[in-house]
């Protein structure tokens, strides 16, 4: 079975009602239509366990971008591909997440072999920073974005090493 697929409408209304507890709440989405499309834009896809239980997504491109970026001028190397992702909110802070990534990554590597990935990360996601770093991506700057009109701390991390091998089972 395959742990990554093209994301659908039944996914896409299950990730668009997440909530997350705070301060992670920022990463919720409100289930609206507008979500719901926006996840189904051809950027996402799904990811499952062994089971195939869905327990997150992978996105790539501008759905992958945080409005902020732009002003601080992270997007305008076209070298290095954009990379997001979700985890089911339940399965966060499990020691989970490097396979989670690393599986991403290697569905990334898959759609654009030897490419680079830049990630943005809200600054106080200390557990998911850590993560990134344990897998090669560094910080290369911080910038504030709106998020719900509050003006909300970034990083910008970076994985440039273009031989990473795909992941994907």
């Amino acid at each position: 079975m395959d742990r990554i697929r093209k994301m659908n409408v039944e996914d896409a209304s299950l990730i668009a009602g997440w909530q997350y507890p705070e301060p992670y709440d920022l990463y919720s989405m409100d289930g609206s239509e507008e979500d719901i499309a926006e996840l189904l834009n051809g950027d996402y896809v799904s990811a499952r366990d062994d089971e195939g239980r869905l327990i997150g997504f992978y996105c790539t491109g501008i759905s992958a971008r945080v409005p902020g970026g732009y002003e601080a001028g992270i997007y305008d190397d076209n070298t290095l591909i954009d990379f997001g992702l979700g985890m089911k909110p339940k399965l966060t802070g499990q020691g989970q997440g490097v396979r989670f990534v690393e599986e991403g990554m290697g569905y990334v590597q898959t759609v654009f072999p030897g490419r680079g990935m830049r990630l943005v990360v809200a600054a106080f996601n200390g557990r998911a920073i850590r993560v990134y770093e344990k897998i090669g991506f560094r910080s290369i700057c911080s910038f504030t974005s709106l998020v719900n009109g509050v003006e909300t701390e970034f990083i910008c991390m970076v994985n440039d090493n273009a031989q990473l091998a795909p992941n994907t089972p």
